[in-house]
């Protein structure tokens, strides 16, 4: 069945419906109707469509509030999947999920270094294609692909300035000819943000900042209730706040910036340092393992969790000076919440008394009195489920409707 037949019109109203009950699980035609500022009959028409090819489902009646119950609608879970993907400096996961975000393949992880590395964009098409065959669904069924990624992005163009260079052309057109289905990417610390908005304890806030933890430190800015951006996109890095004047020397080429003094990667280079000086610790460090920065930063996390003395106090050197760059944003942003999120959120409880100190001693009483400190409560499948967001975002945006491939493979 081509929806595009009905008139584009018809198609994107269709999209957007499919898009609203994917954030919001369930609506009334009433509630559409509001949204859109469309009448109730022409929402039903829509809605009754989309249930006639299988994209809509009955999903019972509202809980009573006075008077008549409106009868609430949701998306079918498996007539479409969107593929997300995570990528860091060192590895990458693709998950496939259905448009009620549950996992319908297993999640597959790769070693992937994309610093300085001419081949990661080539093992990552091999990667992704190898995948959705693997995964036994049809590509007409997959709407679309959602790629978190760390670097400076052009979203509008779909460039990465930083890494996974495609000649100087859009790795989104690149990616999207090479896999067969139309693909985004944004930064990653953006998606962690979008995910926590849509999905996670910052649900419907509208100021908040994201911290992505990882083995950089990133952040996601929502304000006024939408991803903040800056001037040429690039605003949120946060891991480039110079903390002291002769500090660690950063891969920016400047020195003293929070990410070469307080990153997981750092933390993973400290462990082994400490480790080879003697340190008293459960941790373990493998010469000969290639991919030892991973193993380590992983351990340590780990480890904290145990109560290893040695890491934790790692984990609380790198928390203070994290809380330091926190105040800083505090005293430009004054946001009512930040989220810790990402890889790093699993040591949060650690992270958080010395983030405290250090607020304590930077900031503003004032000013910190009126931000709330949360830990995220996706955690590492944070950017997964940011890059499931995104394609979702983008849903309703293309003027040729996208369910109609999906249309003809349920049919």
């Amino acid at each position: 069945m081509e929806l595009e037949n009905k008139g584009v019109k018809g198609s994107q109203l269709k999209n957007m419906i499919i898009k609203t009950l994917y954030f919001n699980k369930a609506m009334s035609c009433a509630g559409l109707s509001e949204l859109y500022d469309k009448s109730i009959p022409s929402i039903a028409k829509a809605v009754n469509e989309l249930m006639e090819e299988g994209f809509v489902v009955e999903d019972g009646y509202a809980p009573s509030s006075g008077g008549r119950r409106p009868l609430m609608y949701s998306v079918k879970a498996n007539t479409m999947y969107i593929l997300a993907i995570a990528l860091d400096q060192l590895t990458a996961r693709i998950q496939l999920f259905d448009l009620l975000n549950n996992a319908v393949a297993d999640m597959v992880t790769f070693e992937l270094k994309l610093l300085n590395n001419p081949d990661a964009l080539a093992k990552l098409t091999a990667e992704i294609n190898n995948y959705i065959k693997g995964s036994g669904v049809a590509k007409e069924k997959i709407a679309g692909t959602g790629i978190g990624m760390p670097g400076f992005i052009n979203v509008t163009e779909g460039i990465n300035y930083t890494y996974l260079d495609a000649g100087g052309e859009s790795l989104t057109a690149y990616l999207t000819a090479k896999t067969g289905i139309t693909t985004y990417i944004d930064n990653d610390s953006s998606l962690i943000a979008l995910a926590e908005q849509k999905f996670g304890i910052a649900k419907s806030q509208n100021e908040v900042m994201v911290i992505n933890l990882g083995w950089g430190i990133g952040l996601g800015m929502i304000v006024n209730g939408k991803l903040f951006r800056g001037y040429n996109g690039f605003a949120g890095e946060l891991s480039h706040i110079p903390l002291s004047e002769d500090g660690a020397l950063c891969e920016c080429g400047k020195r003293g910036c929070l990410e070469a003094e307080a990153s997981m990667l750092v933390v993973a280079r400290k462990a082994i340092a400490g480790i080879q000086q003697g340190r008293i610790t459960s941790l373990k460090y493998n010469s000969n393992d290639n991919n030892h920065s991973k193993l380590m930063g992983d351990a340590v996390l780990e480890a904290a969790n145990n109560g290893d003395q040695f890491a934790i106090e790692l984990l609380s050197d790198a928390g203070y000076k994290i809380g330091k760059a926190l105040a800083i944003l505090i005293h430009i942003m004054n946001p009512a919440i930040i989220v810790l999120s990402g890889r790093g959120a699993k040591v949060a409880k650690i992270l958080m008394a010395p983030i405290q100190q250090a607020l304590h001693k930077y900031c503003i009483p004032r000013l910190a009195g009126g931000t709330e400190l949360l830990v995220s409560e996706l955690g590492f499948d944070a950017e997964l489920i940011g890059a499931a967001v995104l394609v979702m975002e983008n849903f309703d945006k293309n003027k040729k409707a996208k369910m109609s491939k999906a249309a003809k493979a349920v049919a």
